[in-house]
């Protein structure tokens, strides 16, 4: 089934008319993309701005199903288009759970892969592709190739985190972890400054899950202040899962209700409603997932959509780097409502992966004129600052600036020309940031 539509990432920018395939089982998937010209992969598109975006797209909807889990070792095999949500749907009364998971369970397989995605235990467990033991992936010759840390390592290395431009993954087996309940003990602590958080941050390095909410349009003495929720997987409560319906927004919301004065008044509410607390248990979903509880979520930033800016700045001046990001932020007056502060542990061999030591922080942006001159500045500091952007999320970021801090993407256009990537897999992020 083939139809032309307008697609656009879960920022709602920016948007493109797309020849849109889906086919109904892996063998046509692969037999599409002997098509004539270039094309991509995409699963939910939830990345936020134009890496899943193309002129033409082979969605992955309905290759969907698993192929193997074994119960005893936790090795699951399934087609890219299944979504972790589906997936946590058979693990988890098995007592399985995903060894790194972002914050949403609409994401597919294969989606993880490509953006090599982090969660909140990155510090411990480092990206999703570390735990894919192999995957099966379509070449632009049509060939179809398994690929691992141990066969035909490169293309391994250069496909996670590799936004779906050096084939098509068909499927993957990943490893999981055991837990003994669906809830996870959390522990809540205040902080009522950026270098405060970072050093809870440190003084918790230990703790499985960590992440922090910042009120970014605080200032002066409150910079930064934030709420750390610390995890830990709870061995009582049982294994059931409860996969609530989201509660829809049904459509755009008025872009003005978003404002500086109602985003800082929510921020206001936020910080001090939240208590410390002690460990306490939690069903995972809304641990992990708490915007998943919210269909359509991205349209409460209005028609014309939003950007997300994600930046990872090294540890070494990372603290004092932070404070002068989050000055920026509040001096704008361009504040977020989803300010998310976590800490990375080290980068792997993975050519384009994201994470690398240090401190990673996550904003939304209701999308307007200043709002783009914001993100430019924000961009311009983290070079200065040695970090670099996370591709998922970005939507505007300049060729100069992705090309001076991925500094494998030599090696990985190498490899892509190798395996027959190049001039069949392309999107619009590839096409701004200067990938062939």
């Amino acid at each position: 089934m083939t139809m032309t539509t307008t697609i656009s990432g879960w920022g709602n920018y920016p948007r493109q008319e797309s020849q849109c395939t889906k086919p109904s089982t892996a063998a046509l998937l692969r037999t599409a993309v002997n098509q004539e010209g270039s094309l991509l992969a995409r699963g939910m598109g939830r990345s936020y701005g134009d890496s899943a975006n193309a002129h033409k797209v082979l969605a992955t909807s309905y290759c969907n199903h698993f192929i193997d889990f074994d119960e005893r070792t936790g090795k699951l095999t399934a087609e890219s288009g299944i979504t972790l949500r589906e997936i946590l749907t058979v693990i988890v009364p098995k007592g399985w759970f995903l060894p790194v998971t972002p914050g949403t369970s609409y994401v597919t397989l294969g989606g993880a892969i490509a953006s090599d995605v982090h969660g909140k235990n990155h510090h411990i467990a480092g990206t999703f592709g570390q735990h894919v033991t192999s995957l099966n992936l379509v070449l632009g010759t049509g060939e179809l190739l398994t690929s691992s840390k141990h066969e035909n390592a490169d293309l391994f290395h250069a496909t996670c985190g590799g936004m779906g431009l050096t084939g098509i993954i068909i499927s993957a087996t990943i490893q999981l972890i055991p837990i003994q309940s669906s809830f996870i003990n959390q522990k809540t602590i205040k902080a009522g400054c950026i270098e405060s958080a970072c050093e809870l941050f440190e003084e918790n390095n230990d703790a499985t899950y960590s992440v922090a909410w910042i009120d970014c349009l605080a200032k002066g003495k409150n910079l930064g202040r934030s709420v750390l929720m610390l995890g830990e997987h709870a061995e009582e409560g049982g294994l059931e899962i409860d996969l609530k319906e989201p509660v829809a927004v049904p459509f755009n919301t008025p872009a003005a209700l978003l404002n500086s004065m109602t985003m800082k008044t929510f921020n206001t509410i936020y910080w001090h409603k939240a208590k410390a607390k002690p460990h306490h248990a939690v069903p995972l979903m809304p641990y992990f997932y708490p915007l998943d509880a919210i269909g359509n979520w991205n349209r409460m930033y209005g028609k014309k959509g939003f950007l997300q800016f994600q930046c990872v700045i090294p540890k070494s001046d990372g603290v004092a780097n932070m404070r002068k990001l989050l000055t920026e932020v509040a001096n704008s007056g361009e504040g977020s409502c989803l300010a998310v502060l976590k800490q990375f542990g080290k980068a792997n061999d993975s050519l384009l992966s994201f994470p690398t030591e240090g401190y990673t922080l996550a904003l939304d942006f209701k999308l307007n004129e200043s709002t783009m001159q914001t993100v430019s500045r924000l961009e311009a500091m983290t070079l200065d600052m040695g970090g670099r952007l996370y591709l998922t999320k970005d939507a505007v970021m300049q060729e100069s600036t992705f090309k001076a801090t991925y500094p494998n993407w030599e090696k990985f256009e190498a490899v892509r020309e190798q395996y027959g990537a190049i001039g069949k897999f392309s999107s619009m992020q590839s096409k701004r940031l200067g990938l062939a």
